[in-house]
């Protein structure tokens, strides 16, 4: 899928890049009414009415798509209905019919309209068959992957990614993430063939505030710009405001490991994900 540029007929057009969604089906259509229930906002506020999380607040109202992440219908083949957006996602999802039933998944890329998919041991190894890590064969682009036997997808759900199968040792598949960590997940948890659809999620520039007010996102103010009861970065005169870049909490910015190293799931970690140093 392309961007697209738009004419600078006002200042918030100038600099906006948009997706053109040629690979949707009908950019008007509604969601499907059975997997669609209502999504009430916090404000980022807690059930005292205490604001807990800051930025957040406003945005379009939006329904929440119910999301196949299991794929537990087995041994049916399924027929994409259409390819959707989901304002809850970056990643586009598709409508599956399976007999009398339908369902939503992630949509991976280059799936089509009318293609067939399904979901099992017995499925193949083509774009959008979700399939057990023990039979996936090795160096495939996978994505949705499964942490847990039978919990969902939980790793590479996002717009334009995916992992690859590695290798297989013993009961473990060894699988490398788009983070770039490279760890052993169970072989018997699933995975669907490809990568996400929506690939240029990341070439987008709002072109205005009002267009990420619209998405329900406030505007973040900076540490430094705050006052020194506020925040540990605040005060000083002029642009003098001394210490290291942390959260009001205290939490360093560049480079403090938060993970704690008496995790359970270290051991099955081969090699940790890339460093946003240089």
């Amino acid at each position: 899928m392309a961007v697209k540029k738009h004419r600078p007929v006002s200042p918030g057009r100038r600099h906006y890049v948009s997706l053109d969604y040629a690979a949707l089906t009908n950019k008007s259509s509604k969601p499907f009414k059975a997997l669609t229930v209502g999504l009430k906002k916090s404000g980022g506020r807690n059930h005292d009415g205490k604001m807990t999380v800051r930025n957040i607040g406003g945005g379009h109202k939006k329904k929440y798509r119910i999301i196949d992440f299991k794929r537990e219908i087995e041994g049916t083949v399924g027929v994409v209905q259409t390819i959707e957006y989901d304002p809850n996602r970056s990643a586009f999802i598709a409508l599956v019919k399976y007999g009398d039933e339908h369902r939503y998944i992630l949509a991976p890329d280059k799936l089509l309209v009318g293609a067939e998919i399904k979901s099992g041991k017995d499925a193949t190894p083509e774009v959008g068959n979700s399939m057990y890590l023990s039979d996936i064969p090795l160096g495939s682009m996978i994505h949705a992957i499964e942490l847990n036997p039978g919990k969902g997808a939980q790793l590479a759900r996002s717009a334009g990614t995916n992992g690859t199968l590695m290798g297989r040792e013993g009961k473990y598949a060894i699988v490398k993430l788009p983070s770039g960590e490279v760890r052993r997940i169970l072989v018997t948890c699933k995975a669907t063939i490809g990568a996400t659809s929506n690939p240029d999620h990341g070439l987008q520039v709002m072109g205005k505030a009002g267009r990420n007010r619209w998405k329900g996102n406030r505007p973040r103010v900076r540490g430094v710009a705050m006052n020194p009861v506020d925040h540990p970065m605040g005060g000083g005169e002029g642009k003098a405001s001394g210490g290291h870049p942390r959260s009001r909490t205290g939490v360093f910015a560049k480079g403090q490991k938060t993970r704690s190293v008496k995790k359970p799931s270290n051991k099955l970690i081969i090699t940790k994900r890339k460093s946003k140093k240089k």
